[in-house]
């Protein structure tokens, strides 16, 4: 089997992309966790600890909404002004040194999300211009290798840096990942074509466009579908985790430390190898098959075995990535360059919104019912998907449909 990834890091805009992508996630990540803990220090309660997450996520719910503005503008420099625009607001926490000005924090956090979701889906459309095709499968790979290994490095980082100076000093870790970032996808090499004179439309018909296209594709619909589903179920296993540490493998809470890097490990090790899997099967197949590995690993967290258990996480890891990556490398493909920033950002809203109402509904069941009613419930839902995936519209069109074509009005 070939593998390109060596061929991705000599390319200088995949390379360059990476790096933004490497240092703007460590830097996110360390923020995140810290901002946690500094919520937490100044006011002590949990609650207001864990709306540090809530507030990144939210913006994703808007995600067709934000996506348009990179269809109205070149990709290349919305990116740079966007990771700038970040940078100076990570600033603002330097302000906060009491319980009344936590606010500050979710706000700036709110606007981090909604950056987060601008830069995702103009970075969706630029690497679509500038990343060969033959290369963009083992590239989204290598993105999403690179985004999880920030998420095992960066929260020791940000705890370290928290403890030893305070939020403050976090908070300008990020900006200046910002400040890098920016510079890296302004050194990316494209031509992008102007997007030229539009005819006046409202704003939610343009957010609409996308969503449509999306909804109509029968291969990206059930793509993003199948991603939505693994993410959802990721979340209800996730929130029994401590349940099944205390009640099924009587460990202490912090066996969780064994687990997390375990499952990290496969996601690295999924997404490495994503690139080389496309090319001998189709997305489809390659999302179906990932989902049902995932399924399998969730199913073995139900045993009180502990090499089942540890097996389980690896398996997890190495199926999650599968039908998020298959989805983005198809849209990329799939999508006309004026609708992708839309289309991108849309996905992004149904793959990765519902998670959080996912946490919520998994901390209510694993309250009041026994772990493995969710874990087995999430195990089974998983596989049943993924068998669906893999049969339903097989031999049928996976390109696009003629009524999918753009107005001629959008230029």
């Amino acid at each position: 089997m070939s593998w390109n990834a060596l061929k991705v890091l000599r390319d200088r805009n995949a390379g360059l992309y990476l790096g933004g992508v490497i240092v703007s996630g460590f830097g996110d990540t360390a923020m995140l966790l810290a901002a946690g803990i500094w919520v937490k220090t100044l006011t002590g309660s949990d609650s207001l600890a864990a709306l540090v997450g809530f507030c990144i996520w939210l913006p994703t719910f808007a995600g067709p909404v934000i996506g348009t503005v990179a269809d109205r503008v070149r990709r290349r420099p919305l990116l740079v002004v966007t990771n700038l625009t970040l940078a100076a607001v990570m600033t603002v926490p330097l302000a906060v040194s009491s319980k009344a000005d936590v606010w500050l924090l979710f706000a700036v956090l709110t606007l981090v999300g909604v950056g987060m979701v601008l830069n995702d889906a103009a970075a969706t459309a630029l690497v679509a211009s500038a990343v060969p095709d033959e290369l963009r499968g083992d590239f989204n790979g290598l993105v999403h290798t690179a985004i999880e290994s920030m998420k095992l490095l960066a929260p020791l980082a940000g705890a370290g840096l928290f403890t030893a100076f305070g939020g403050s000093a976090v908070a300008l870790l990020d900006a200046a990942s910002f400040i890098l970032a920016a510079a890296a996808f302004r050194l990316i090499r494209v031509q992008e074509a102007s997007p030229g004179a539009r005819v006046k439309r409202a704003w939610t018909t343009e957010s609409a466009e996308g969503a449509r296209y999306l909804w109509r594709h029968p291969l990206l619909r059930s793509l993003v579908v199948a991603g939505g589903t693994a993410m959802v179920l990721s979340s209800l296993s996730s929130t029994a985790t401590f349940a099944m540490l205390d009640s099924g493998l009587h460990r202490s809470p912090a066996f969780a430390g064994v687990l997390t890097p375990l499952q990290g490990l496969g996601s690295v090790i999924s997404g490495l190898a994503a690139g080389a899997l496309m090319r001998r099967m189709p997305e489809r197949t390659l999302a179906a098959a990932g989902l049902a590995l995932f399924a399998l690993g969730v199913l073995a967290r139900a045993t009180p075995w502990l090499p089942v258990v540890l097996g389980g996480g690896l398996a997890i890891g190495l199926g999650l990535p599968c039908p998020l990556i298959a989805a983005m490398t198809a849209i990329q493909r799939e999508t006309p360059g004026k609708l992708l920033g839309r289309v991108a950002a849309t996905a992004g809203t149904l793959m990765f919104a519902p998670t959080g109402l996912a946490l919520l509904l998994g901390t209510a069941m694993v309250a009041a019912l026994d772990y493995r009613v969710q874990i087995i419930a999430a195990g089974l839902f998983g596989l049943a998907a993924a068998v669906l995936l893999a049969v339903v519209g097989r031999g049928g069109i996976t390109g696009r449909d003629p009524s999918l074509a753009v107005s001629e009005h959008v230029p």
